[in-house]
């Protein structure tokens, strides 16, 4: 892993990556720069040491002050502030930012366009470094993605899918996202990259919420095949007691998600976690 020689400022570091990212950079000996929106929020959590702060939705000056000797920025904020970030950055520092693979999505929402916006004013800047696109990500601490399955099958008997659950995934443990950022910080990038970062096992939605099952130490779910449509009609009357499934959300899962981590594997060296190992770390830390 190559060194990253000196601070490194992280904007969105009271988020699930940012938090992740700050943790995991400290254990290391590196000095980290947080960036956030509120302080308050940022001593609420626990972490120790001063951070800046900086709206990135109020303007350029906050965030120009913050970053004004940066010579190493991680973005975990949406990517649809790359742009914000870009004109705020100092010229010679490098940028590692997090994206996101529903840019790939045939149903773009707002989360979608933003990532592709910010994608495209990286693309157009010349800064080295790169936009790391990540699949689902999974073990993040307070992340409702594995944690919110597993609460509904504690609630439901059987699970209602679109298309019984066939479209594939391949969702990526929180650690491995950490990782990749912290080893692309360290490399030397010639001008704007994008990259995707996956895990390494491409399942099917209902195989995936078995193996939730299993390490949330449940019985898994027998699958009930409902059209997408009328999910989607349901998903808008909030059921007391269940947790909330948006109907975008519905409609993703009636796509295939499934990507080539090759690049990954060549530009980062790394491997990612087992599908069985990452939800095992996941729910013993619950």
């Amino acid at each position: 892993m190559g060194g990253i020689g000196g601070p490194v400022h992280v904007i969105g570091a009271t988020g699930r990556s940012g938090l992740a990212v700050c943790q995991s950079l400290r254990l290391r000996g590196d000095t980290v720069v947080p960036i956030v929106r509120s302080l308050p929020h940022w001593q609420a959590g626990g972490m120790a040491g001063p951070a800046r702060v900086a709206d990135l939705e109020a303007g350029q000056a906050g965030l120009r002050a913050a970053l004004a000797d940066a010579t190493a920025i991680v973005l975990t904020a949406h990517a649809r502030h790359l742009p914000a970030v870009l004109a705020a950055a100092p010229p010679r520092a490098r940028i590692v930012a997090l994206g996101s693979t529903r840019i790939f999505t045939r149903w773009p929402d707002s989360h979608a366009r933003g990532v592709q916006a910010g994608a495209r004013a990286f693309a157009r800047s010349g800064r080295r470094g790169v936009l790391l696109h990540p699949s689902m990500i999974y073990g993040a601490q307070g992340e409702d993605n594995v944690q919110r399955l597993a609460a509904l099958m504690r609630r439901l008997p059987v699970l209602p899918l679109p298309g019984g659950g066939r479209a594939r995934i391949q969702p990526i443990w929180q650690g491995d996202v950490t990782d990749a950022i912290i080893v692309a910080l360290g490399r030397e990038w010639d001008g704007p990259h994008s990259l995707v970062i996956a895990g390494g096992e491409q399942v099917a939605y209902r195989d995936f919420t078995r193996a939730v099952a299993l390490a949330a130490g449940l019985r898994p779910r027998p699958v009930v095949p409902v059209p997408g449509a009328a999910l989607m009609l349901l998903a808008r009357l909030p059921v007391p007691g269940l947790p909330r499934i948006r109907p975008a959300e519905i409609r993703r899962l009636m796509e295939d998600k499934i990507f080539d981590i090759g690049p990954m594997r060549a530009r980062l060296g790394l491997t990612p976690t087992p599908l069985a190992t990452g939800l095992a770390r996941t729910f013993a830390g619950a």
